[in-house]
């Protein structure tokens, strides 16, 4: 009896599983691409009518070979790497998109290519720093924290398109963590910001505390918020505060449960001595609604409906800025990673930095267009708002260069092996 009745729970876990499986691989054939090593080899030579964007990476994952540079296994600890890459000239793309080689190397003229990808140690980093920084007319930094399913070579060529489409005035800074970029690595990879806490406080600090800094954004998408969160709650606790050029954290869809993020704002103090917040949510956020029943929570912070109570107070008492992105139409199939493919904003928002504006400055509305598509979306639409549209770093991103069949066939024989007498 004991054995029919595990038999019998198990069956439909089974098919749930396989379900799962499916509507994330009927996810993944819309713009997936085969597998491709060597993306970040550098090119011989840049080409005439080309952009570039030069990054620091600072990284948990594990060094490997040349090719691949970083896997998505945990290192010993922190690395570093400096990272040129090159963007096809705007006549052969739309502001929000990365274009993939479709073979090694990658064509300049239409392809997103390396120039540069060199392996650091920190006093190299340090070094990098210090003389890009004093390049940047406000001293800025901008901090982008990935989410989920990400390889190495995704985060970078998204984080260039971010620079890049924003114009933002800002030293970029990658914080990379151990991602599988699998989409079955769900579980590895939310243990794998855990991991990352102390690496990405260390990274913080050391920015904060160069007297030359003039302020510090942090981006963060996706499963990248809990990391984010974590860790400046964790500083919060170690040193009595958030360091005070930590201006502006910017929530981009966070798949973080509602409670977990409330107490971690709390922790960091007071509105006056802890960063200004800038929440994005969509109600149809597909990606969030399964992680919600993979968690079995109420709900997560990026999928909530910011009028309705508790969270409307909630985030009022909270100081958060807010904006529904609920009733925009975009082209992100699982509306994870809405405002991708708009220009104006990317390039209003780049602006807006130049100027020296925070980051949550409510007095600049994005104009009427903003307004109207976003149907009524809170009336402090800031400057946090570009930043976040372009990075749709997707919890299941259509340029994933996995083989997903193989994840299926896994999965089902797992299934099968537990349900099996």
């Amino acid at each position: 009896m004991r054995i029919a009745h595990t038999l019998s729970w198990m069956r439909p876990a089974r098919g749930w599983l396989l379900r799962v499986a499916l509507t994330v691989s009927l996810a993944l054939s819309v713009g997936a691409c085969s597998t491709l090593q060597g993306v970040l080899v550098p090119v011989d030579e840049p080409v005439p009518g080309t952009s570039q964007v030069d990054m620091l990476v600072a990284t948990t994952r594990k060094k490997v070979d040349p090719v691949q540079m970083f896997s998505g296994d945990r290192g010993p600890g922190a690395a570093f790497a400096n990272i040129t890459v090159s963007i096809p000239p705007a006549s052969a793309r739309q502001v929000g998109e990365v274009q993939w080689p479709s073979k090694v190397p990658g064509n300049p003229a239409k392809d997103f290519v390396t120039l540069k990808a060199d392996v650091i140690d920190r006093a190299q980093a340090l070094a990098w720093f210090h003389r890009t920084l004093r390049k940047t007319p406000k001293r800025q930094v901008l901090v982008f924290i990935h989410g989920f399913n990400n390889r190495f070579e995704d985060a970078v060529f998204r984080f260039a398109q971010i620079v890049h489409d924003s114009q933002a005035p800002v030293v970029p800074i990658l914080f990379t963590w151990p991602s599988r970029g699998s989409v079955l690595a769900y579980g590895y990879d939310r243990e794998s910001t855990a991991y990352s806490r102390n690496a990405l406080e260390n990274l913080l600090k050391a920015i904060s505390s160069d007297p030359s800094v003039g302020e510090i954004s942090i981006l963060a998408h996706s499963m990248g918020n809990s990391l984010a969160l974590e860790t400046l709650r964790q500083m919060a606790i170690r040193d009595g505060r958030v360091a005070s050029k930590i201006r502006n954290v910017l929530l981009a869809a966070p798949d973080v449960d509602v409670d977990l993020a409330r107490e971690a704002i709390a922790d960091m103090g007071s509105k006056g001595s802890r960063p200004s917040f800038t929440l994005f949510v969509s109600q149809d956020d597909r990606a969030l609604a399964l992680s919600r029943r993979v968690w079995g929570s109420a709900a997560r912070l990026g999928a909530i409906n910011p009028d309705q109570e508790p969270y409307r107070t909630q985030l009022e008492q909270a100081n958060v800025t807010v904006l529904d992105l609920t009733k925009l139409q975009a082209g992100d199939a699982l509306n994870h990673g809405k405002f991708a493919e708009s220009p104006e904003v990317v390039q209003l928002i780049g602006k807006r930095l130049a100027e020296g504006q925070t980051v949550t400055d409510s007095r600049m509305g994005l104009g009427d267009r903003i307004i109207q598509v976003t149907a009524g979306a809170a009336a402090a639409v800031g400057t946090a708002a570009g930043l976040a549209v372009s990075a749709p770093v997707a919890v299941v991103d259509p340029q994933t260069r996995q083989t997903f069949g193989d994840h299926v066939q896994e999965l089902g024989n797992s299934a099968a092996s537990v349900v099996t007498p």
